[in-house]
């Protein structure tokens, strides 16, 4: 089984989450992530190829954004919510509530 690079709480850096929630596809699966809790990959409705959309959730996870799981074929995404709390506390909550404001899937 493969195994993924998830970087450890204390190595989260802002310019890297900053950098993997500026991207509006990016945003719009995290705030997908963020109402619905964790999503199989394969249950995202983006209008992007599979390969663009593994490319999008590989940057958020080595920005230590979500946490991806494997059970068997499946790859589960979830948010690491409680580590960027610890790490750079109201930060996800407020990106969240801004791109709520300005309905992130609008720009797809």
């Amino acid at each position: 089984m493969k195994i993924l690079y998830h970087p450890a709480a204390e190595e989260i850096q802002l310019g890297s989450v900053l950098y993997a929630l500026s991207d509006p596809t990016r945003l719009c699966l995290v705030h997908t992530i963020a109402k619905q809790g964790e999503q199989s990959c394969s249950t995202f409705e983006v209008p992007i190829a599979k390969s663009t959309l593994s490319h999008h959730i590989r940057t958020l996870r080595e920005a230590g954004i979500v946490r991806v799981r494997i059970q068997g074929t499946q790859h589960f995404v979830s948010l690491r919510t409680e580590d960027l709390e610890v790490r750079f506390p109201n930060l996800l909550s407020t990106i969240l509530q801004a791109a709520q404001n300005h309905t992130v899937t609008e720009e797809l």
